[in-house]
């Protein structure tokens, strides 16, 4: 067996870590994990205070989702979705129909969130090639500002964060942007309360003008998550919703991040009674187990593809792994154990302790503003509480909280000066204070050594 040190050289050496510095790269290497803890090769524990990377939902090492994988690997691990179905995927498919809203009802599935969104951006294009009335010259995507979609070509064009995407742009489409609707960016004769009206009305003159050619409008719904946790105004996604059918452009909704309970519903799109044209799905649909993504639309879209095999009109895309097995049967026991212990119903109890400790994070005098729905919650540093003005970048100040909490057990990701807080949904109280009261201790120590004065102890 190799010793923990190879393992380590292995980690710096051999893999390539995305979105690393590996020139930078400090080794971190997990063994094992159990419930909301991640234990490395050297047996120490971190709490997982964004389950990681915010797929896992329900804990690691769920007996349930664990038992579901091993006897559906008994039975077959993987066969084509080419041509053929399987029980589990079938069954999965079902299932998501049934609790995804409105008349959602056909699932495509992938592997990942990036290919999910492929596959939304390319069924909405030949959507408009075959419906009733064709329309070929909506050919080109409306997007947010700040957004992010995923990584692959297409998926990176309709993103928006210049640092993730903007060494690729020469392979990038162009695409319709416009600002993120972040009530915090509004002109200074627009109040807060009419941020809703103000961002709507910067949508509608876009469609106004472009809907001819816009194939479809792709968003995050209520949360930018990404962007650093942008929560948009009450309203702007039913605004949304009723602007894209008055105009005939296709609604997508990125639900990758907020899908299976983290915002206090099921999908964050029910918080405004929105039902879009096609929901995408990833990252907790399996629990955080297994690689699975899903587009679920409804039949007019769907009906737009059928015909006989002369007709072309089949949809033109598949991945090898979409509707895997194992995957299916790992969403299956999610869904169960979502549906089974009410977990959603209860996410309010928690959310609440949630609330608490982001209201003694906000009092601290470098955080400038915490922001919450649900069991996802932001917290944005300063360096001028008065001003409230961002760190310089080049002190990393966000990282180097991260790494302090690191030292306390808790293991979190910085979106620029933005700590992020999406811990698994089995989160218990006494680790919930763990989480908070390490990343309060962590902000303070950091912060102080930043301004050359002692600690608290």
């Amino acid at each position: 067996m190799p010793t923990s040190d190879e393992i380590t050289h292995w980690d710096q050496h051999h893999f390539w870590h995305a979105f690393t510095q590996m020139d930078e790269y400090e080794s971190l290497v997990i063994d094992r994990a159990e419930g909301v803890w991640l234990y490395d090769i050297e047996g120490q524990r971190y709490l997982d205070g964004v389950s990681s990377m915010w797929c896992n939902l329900l804990g690691h090492g769920h007996p349930r989702i664990s038992q579901a994988i091993r006897e559906q690997l008994d039975r077959v691990a993987h066969s084509t979705s080419l041509g053929m179905g399987s029980r589990p995927a079938a069954t999965l498919a079902k299932r998501l129909a049934e609790i995804t809203p409105g008349d959602l009802q056909h699932v495509f599935f992938g592997s990942d969130g990036s290919s999910v969104t492929e596959v939304a951006l390319k069924m909405a294009f030949q959507y408009w090639l075959q419906c009733e009335e064709p329309r070929p010259q909506k050919t080109k995507y409306l997007a947010l500002g700040e957004a992010y979609h995923g990584d692959t070509l297409g998926s990176a064009s309709v993103g928006g964060i210049a640092r993730f995407h903007e060494i690729f742009e020469p392979l990038l489409f162009d695409v319709i942007r416009l600002d993120a609707p972040d009530p915090r960016s509004l002109p200074e004769d627009v109040s807060g309360s009419q941020a809703t009206d103000y961002f709507l009305g910067q949508l509608e003159a876009v469609l106004a003008e472009h809907h001819h050619q816009i194939a479809a409008f792709v968003l995050e719904p209520l949360i930018q998550a990404a962007a650093g946790m942008i929560f948009h105004p009450a309203g702007y996604l039913r605004g949304a919703r009723e602007l894209t059918k008055k105009y005939d452009v296709l609604l997508i909704t990125d639900e990758i991040v907020t899908g299976f309970g983290r915002t206090g519903r099921m999908f964050a799109c029910e918080h405004e009674e929105v039902v879009p044209d096609i929901m995408c799905l990833g990252k907790s649909i399996t629990g955080g187990y297994l690689p699975l993504s899903a587009a679920v639309t409804h039949p007019e879209i769907y009906n737009a593809f059928l015909g006989d095999a002369a007709s072309g009109r089949s949809f033109l895309h598949g991945h090898t792994y979409g509707g895997n097995q194992l995957a299916a049967a790992a969403a299956l026991a999610t869904i169960d154990l979502l549906e089974e212990d009410q977990v959603v119903q209860r996410i309010d109890e928690r959310a609440g302790q949630l609330t608490k400790w982001l209201a003694r994070l906000a009092a601290h005098r470098h955080v400038g503003e915490t922001r919450q729905r649900g069991m996802i919650a932001a917290v944005e540093l300063t360096a001028s509480p008065q001003r409230h003005e961002p760190y310089p970048t080049e002190l990393r100040v966000a990282a180097r909280i991260c790494r302090e909490a690191l030292r306390r057990e808790v293991w979190i990701r910085p979106l620029r000066d933005t700590l992020v807080i999406m811990p698994p949904l089995s989160i218990t109280a006494e680790e919930l204070d763990i989480l908070g009261e390490a990343l309060l201790d962590s902000i303070e120590t950091v912060t102080t050594e930043l301004a050359g004065t002692p600690a608290r102890s």
